[in-house]
């Protein structure tokens, strides 16, 4: 899910991954970005209905995971995420809660295949309850990312819910829903990072 080198590089360091982490996150670089965000803009949800539902199935989910990354100088950034895959092993579905230290806000982001109709955004649910709608705000050859900030309440919900559903509409205008599980998710977001990286960056 990241956009390969254009250059020869060596052999990728701590720096690089680094920079991968960050990439991930940060706002769209490529003209395929920068038009699916306009496709997003022009949304008009409420004009077209779905014509079916139908859940994503065979997707089985690994467990909640802290990663962070703490370039020299600057705040701390982190990332709780769990993935799911198919079958085959291909990624269906990833979503990631990103907080950088002293932040007030946080951002989640949704990758899913492509193929989603774009101009519907993508929707999380904690225990039938509280929602958050995510518009999409760029798109990889083999992945699109639905991604906006989130409160402290969407959080707590996650932290105390069992279950998150996402729902994502497909280009058949058919709307697709998985249930990921949140039993890990308190112990994975409140405890320590499974892995850190401190890297001090030269110029």
């Amino acid at each position: 899910m990241i956009n390969p080198a254009l250059k020869p590089r060596r052999k990728p360091t701590r720096a690089h991954l680094l920079l991968l982490f960050t990439t991930a996150i940060a706002a769209p670089a490529s003209f395929q970005n920068a038009a699916a965000q306009e496709h997003a803009r022009e949304a008009r949800p409420a004009e077209i209905a779905s014509r079916g539902q139908r859940d994503a199935k065979d997707i089985t989910y690994d467990d909640w995971r802290k990663l962070c990354v703490k370039p020299g100088g600057a705040p701390m950034l982190c990332r709780t995420s769990i993935t799911g895959k198919f079958a085959t092993g291909q990624m269906a579905v990833r979503v990631d809660l990103i907080e950088r230290d002293g932040d007030r806000t946080a951002r989640l982001q949704v990758f899913v295949p492509v193929g989603m109709y774009l101009q519907r955004p993508a929707k999380l649910t904690v225990d039938q309850g509280y929602s958050r709608s995510l518009p999409y705000t760029w798109c990889l050859n083999n992945a699109c990312i639905a991604a906006d900030a989130t409160d402290s309440r969407f959080i707590e919900d996650m932290e105390a819910g069992k279950a998150l559903v996402l729902e994502v509409t497909d280009s058949n205008l058919l709307s697709l829903t998985t249930s990921l599980p949140l039993a890990q998710f308190a112990s994975a977001h409140n405890g320590a990072p499974a892995q850190t990286l401190e890297q001090d960056i030269e110029e």
